[in-house]
């Protein structure tokens, strides 16, 4: 009863965060430069990343800063709840990319402060014409200075479930030659993919070397990072 208590406190302040920032993201578009912008989105993340600490008990630990590169790359991270991509737009450098599903443009309000932040949004079934945008506007993304950070999974993953990376990200890799960043974490543990608790505890978030990406097929490439998440994850504890 404690958890659900909390957790809907929280969803509340999730909630006030986004009516308040998604808008003023959409109308500040029009007078302030895209890197003012991402630091108004990474205020949303922090602020919501250290409320769900504060309100629920659900803190963090971060294992491989040191590995994050000075330049920027491209991102590739598991996909198990919401709680990581409150925690990358909060953590990451400001001036990043998101390859998302063109429809969370739709979503009220949050859709909203998307859209202000440029992202790469795709119709997932468009096929190859959608892995034409991706590799265009993720190259223009990454010759811009910004991080193009992308779910391979293509959708939230419940802890020990495993499904195929989707080749987007490595194919982007192997056009550009930037390296790809592999994050691991073990969030859907404390934070569901659906229902409304979110348990107290420690989430792991491990980053782990860039993965070159010169010289390589993109096969190639999504198998190592694949391996890479994957064996991270299962490493990390699996139970609150």
């Amino acid at each position: 009863m404690l958890v659900t208590l909390r957790s809907f406190i929280y969803m509340v302040f999730l909630s006030l965060t986004t009516l308040v920032i998604a808008p003023a993201l959409y109308l500040l578009k029009w007078v302030l430069p895209f890197p003012m912008l991402a630091k108004l989105g990474k205020l949303w993340g922090r602020l919501n990343l250290e409320a769900v600490g504060v309100i629920c008990g659900l803190k963090y630990r971060i294992h491989g800063w040191d590995k994050l590169p000075r330049e920027n790359c491209i991102v590739l991270s598991k996909h198990q709840s919401t709680w990581e991509t409150i925690a990358l737009r909060g953590l990451l450098p400001a001036t990043n990319t998101w390859v998302i599903k063109r429809e969370l443009l739709w979503i009220p309000f949050f859709g909203w402060g998307m859209a202000a932040l440029d992202p790469i949004a795709l119709d997932r079934k468009a096929g190859r014409q959608a892995i034409k945008q991706l590799l265009q506007e993720g190259r223009q993304s990454l010759a811009a200075g910004r991080w193009v950070v992308i779910f391979p999974e293509g959708t939230r993953t419940a802890p020990g479930e495993h499904i195929k990376y989707n080749l987007g990200g490595a194919m982007l890799g192997e056009k550009t030659g930037y390296p790809i960043l592999p994050i691991a974490h073990n969030a859907g543990v404390f934070w569901k993919r659906r229902g409304l608790q979110k348990y107290p505890g420690v989430i792991d978030l491990v980053i782990g070397d860039p993965i070159p990406t010169q010289g390589l097929k993109a096969g190639e490439i999504n198998r190592r990072v694949e391996e890479w998440i994957e064996g991270t994850v299962a490493s990390l504890p699996q139970a609150r």
